[in-house]
């Protein structure tokens, strides 16, 4: 009986050791493959994408890039999300039923924090075009009747619009869903080791090229409309999670001593008056944090709280001034070993 099992070891032995063997070829070529860095222009901002693979593959990233400007871009007038904005019959394509169906969700969990018919009150306030004057509450209030995300709705392969005038716009949440794009590309090929960056929307997996997790910065508030200066407010080392920062301290006026943000509520129609200068956002997609860094900034850091008891998936990491106009900090408690 002990003579039977020593044979039956001899016999494994060597499948054993091609297993073994086959174990260390893989990880040396996964040590040996280098890593490809590509960078270009796209949504208004810069990209760079860092990825190990034997061969460059820029021109599918970029391809499937212009797949997401054709259908969410606003610049675009060709793309599906203009035609639906000047009522033009279009077939929506998946990308941009993912993205709606996406926002939708996220608006409803927001109570219409993050709302994607805001753009008009935007404009009114002087952000998308310049404008020195404040608009008046007539102004807000008729521009108020197509602002809402109750008022869109997707019925069979069309968006349906309570008024003819409501426009979509996905700056808030398009970014993040190209970063995921790109990442889910760069997974089709095998691709375990990458970090997608759009405009600081970044999606991270597995090792950099020193084997470690990838260092992504956030960056600290500054009064710096140019944005010359990228002071880091800290350093997180992550992999296999998404990311994305909003903040209203580049963009903003000031009128009477009052200090007017970028970020525009969409329930009340006027600027955002709290001290969240910075709000990060971690979670498993890129799309999601896009989103939900754009509600907390409306919200403010209370109410984000609150919204981060009820989804303990996310994470954030919050820059806010104190009633001394000190920079403050507040981060999830996960977060904290990976600062």
């Amino acid at each position: 009986m002990k003579q039977n099992k020593n044979k039956r070891l001899l016999w494994q032995l060597p499948f054993l050791a091609l297993l073994i063997f086959g174990t260390i070829y893989v990880i040396r070529q996964q040590q040996t493959m280098p890593y490809q860095t590509n960078e270009g222009f796209v949504f208004g901002t810069v990209y760079k994408i860092t990825y190990q693979y034997d061969s460059d593959l820029q021109k599918e990233i970029e391809k499937e890039l212009k797949k997401v400007d054709n259908s969410l871009s606003t610049f675009n007038k060709t793309s599906v999300i203009s035609k639906i904005n000047t009522n033009q019959a279009t077939k929506l394509d998946e990308m941009f039923v993912e993205v709606f169906s996406k926002a939708k969700e996220i608006s409803k969990t927001t109570n219409g924090a993050f709302d994607i018919t805001v753009a008009p009150l935007v404009n009114l306030w002087g952000f998308g075009f310049k404008n020195d004057l404040e608009p008046s509450k007539h102004h807000i209030d008729s521009i108020m009747a197509f602002v809402g995300y109750e008022k869109i709705s997707l019925v069979g392969k069309n968006v349906q619009k309570t008024d003819s005038r409501i426009v979509l716009d996905c700056s808030a949440i398009a970014k993040g869903y190209g970063v995921d794009v790109v990442a889910r590309l760069l997974r089709s090929y095998g691709i375990q080791n990458f970090m997608v960056e759009i405009g600081g929307e970044v999606v991270v997996a597995g090792k950099n090229s020193k084997q470690a997790d990838w260092k992504v910065g956030i960056n600290k508030p500054t009064e710096d409309s140019i944005n010359l200066s990228n002071e880091l407010q800290t350093i997180l080392n992550i992999s296999d999670i998404a990311m994305a920062t909003s903040g209203n301290y580049r963009n903003f006026y000031y009128k009477d001593g009052v200090k007017y943000a970028h970020t525009i509520d969409p329930k009340t129609g006027y600027p955002v008056r709290h001290s969240l200068l910075s709000a990060t956002v971690l979670a498993k997609d890129c799309t999601t944090a896009d989103a939900y860094a754009t509600a907390f900034m409306v919200m403010g850091t209370e109410r984000a709280k609150n919204i981060l008891k009820e989804h303990p998936e996310l994470m954030a990491y919050f820059i806010y001034a104190d009633e001394k106009g000190e920079l403050k900090v507040w981060y999830s408690k996960r977060l904290e070993k990976k600062m």
